[in-house]
């Protein structure tokens, strides 16, 4: 018994034992901490690069926004004693102010993320960004079903068009089928955003503008995952 023992090596005491798996367990630590900051750092460049376009997309909803405020204001200050154009130049006025006020908050959101901070963090800040754009596009995007008549106005003004008291057929029209219109866009974001609370973890296209969002917290329940697993 003494040979076979020799053939197979000298036995480990239990002390050496005990520090060979210290020591892998030290390594596979380290290795699991240097793949999770790889991954952390690699998802985290892509989820940023994810909100570059909807960043650009609010500064030109801004500019848009200041537009409207100054074909607002040159069309109702020109038009006070015509009752159409003076509310028709009011309405833009008001409309381009909520138009900055929608892309700056959503603007302000998207800068302020921390990709420092710890994950859980920074997906309740993608969370407050995803509320925030979804609202501003309810407000501002999808009235222009009806706020491109006011908009044709308002420059029909600025030439201090002739107006009648009663209101064109055509503007009739139109502002019953964009309230139609209106009312099926926010019906369909409505139900769209159900959708998504029923299924978080679905592949749902809501086809809202909110694509670059959605993909960064998507990078951010990778890194979540593979910090839990």
């Amino acid at each position: 018994s003494a040979s076979a023992t020799n053939s197979r090596g000298p036995a480990m005491e239990p002390d050496d034992l005990k520090t060979a798996w210290q020591s892998l367990e030290t390594r596979m630590a380290r290795s699991d901490a240097i793949q999770l900051a790889l991954l952390r750092d690699t998802r985290l460049v892509r989820a940023k690069a994810q909100l570059r376009p909807l960043k650009i997309g609010q500064w030109l909803q801004a500019a848009l926004g200041l537009g409207l405020i100054v074909l607002g204001v040159a069309c109702w200050t020109r038009n006070i004693d015509i009752t159409g154009l003076f509310v028709a130049g009011i309405a833009i006025h008001a409309f381009g102010v909520l138009t900055i006020i929608g892309a700056a908050a959503t603007l302000v959101l998207a800068g302020r993320i921390d990709y420092a901070a710890p994950v859980l963090q920074i997906q309740r800040q993608l969370a407050a960004l995803l509320r925030v754009y979804a609202l501003n596009a309810a407000l501002c995007g999808a009235p222009w079903w009806i706020m491109w008549l006011p908009v044709v106005v308002a420059f029909a003004g600025l030439g201090n068009a002739q107006t009648t008291s009663a209101t064109p057929a055509w503007i009739v029209w139109n502002l019953a089928i964009g309230g139609v219109g209106l009312a099926a866009t926010w019906g369909y974001a409505w139900r769209n955003r159900a959708r998504v609370h029923a299924r978080p973890d679905g592949p749902i296209n809501c086809a809202d503008g909110a694509d670059g969002i959605r993909r960064s917290q998507r990078l951010l329940d990778e890194i979540a995952a593979f910090e839990a697993g």
